[in-house]
């Protein structure tokens, strides 16, 4: 896979996630839900302060020392992926990669962006956030928060059994999290890692032992 086709395939997936984001932003006040499918696929606004399920960092302090380590990674991310251009390694390995460094940049534009070209969300109004506002953004650069949206609750209102370890007799909820489709990229690229490393490292090992002997040796 070339450099080109990959670039298109982070823009695509860069694209369709903040278009996301964007509609959500402007058309949805923080806590706002709408039913997809049934009662098990929904659309629920909830902005991301910190790190993955809502955890947060150190306050105003580590919202900015997460956000350079994201930027750092994504930094780092952009090397990585050439090299394994150059190094023509499995096209899957390389969608893969793709697909987990997009989700990344999807989520630092957020983290870099969004306080100053948003106005602040807010919780269960009929008021929705405005696209650069007159008296500015409702944090700093750097100080965004992430926007998700996808609520797949399959199984709600349901509770463990009361002889279960830790959490017996407490509520039940799957799927739980609410996430973004920059979140969806990163696990998908993960989740094929993992199933497909076989194909894609061994197809390499394979190809290094069939190469032909070197005539000088």
């Amino acid at each position: 896979m070339n450099g080109k086709k990959v670039i298109l395939l982070i823009a695509i997936i860069l694209f369709i996630d903040q278009a996301i984001k964007f509609y959500i932003k402007l058309n949805y006040f923080i806590g706002e839900e709408h039913a997809l499918i049934g009662s098990w696929a929904r659309l629920h606004f909830v902005e991301n302060e910190g790190m993955a399920w809502g955890l947060k960092f150190g306050g105003d302090f580590g919202k900015i020392i997460l956000t350079l380590f994201r930027l750092a990674a994504v930094v780092w991310g952009s090397f990585l992926i050439k090299g394994f251009i150059e190094k023509k390694h499995h096209n899957g390995f390389i969608v893969c990669a793709a697909l987990i460094y997009a989700g990344a940049v999807g989520n630092l534009i957020d983290s870099l962006f969004y306080g100053v070209l948003f106005e602040q969300s807010v919780p269960f109004t009929s008021q929705v956030a405005v696209l650069f506002p007159k008296g500015g953004g409702y944090a700093s650069f750097l100080h965004g928060k992430v926007v998700d949206m996808f609520y797949f609750p399959i199984i709600r209102d349901a509770h463990f059994p009361n002889w279960f370890p830790i959490w017996g007799g407490s509520e039940f909820e799957f799927f739980r999290p609410v996430f973004n489709f920059a979140d969806a990229a990163i696990s998908s690229g993960v989740i094929a890692l993992f199933v497909f490393q076989g194909k894609f490292f061994g197809e390499t090992a394979s190809n290094d032992n069939d190469a032909p002997p070197n005539p000088t040796s």
